[in-house]
């Protein structure tokens, strides 16, 4: 029943920012954690970012670590990715994730059973 819708994502220079959304509905009450997660053709899934659900826990990929936040708009069942200091390497279809039976943020993709449709991130050099 969760359903996740992203936007945000776009074309964007190097050294430049964009902030995806990730907007979580129906049965919400399910979902402990949230991630990010982005690929590129022949690649497999990367793992990003991930924070409870309840807030206050984030885990980072280090390549984006220091340049990427995580967060959660209670209010509005809304997780942002805020990317900044974009890098060409950043570029890749970003997916928004959502698990339950754990509040931890796994790094893994198989732990979460709901995803979005994805959104093009391209930083042009």
């Amino acid at each position: 029943q969760v359903q996740l819708v992203e936007s945000g994502g776009g074309l964007v220079q190097a050294g430049g920012s964009l902030r995806l959304s990730c907007a979580a509905s129906g049965g919400t009450s399910s979902i402990y954690a949230m991630g990010w997660f982005r690929q590129t053709p022949g690649k497999e899934r990367e793992f990003v970012a991930g924070i409870r659900w309840s807030g206050g826990w984030t885990v980072y990929a280090d390549s984006v670590k220091g340049r990427f936040t995580i967060s959660k708009d209670n209010a509005q069942n809304t997780v942002y990715l805020q990317m900044n200091s974009l890098k060409p390497e950043d570029t890749a279809v970003y997916y928004c994730a959502a698990r339950g039976g754990s509040w931890y943020p796994s790094r893994r993709a198989s732990d979460y059973a709901y995803w979005g449709q994805g959104t093009q991130v391209t930083v042009s050099s």
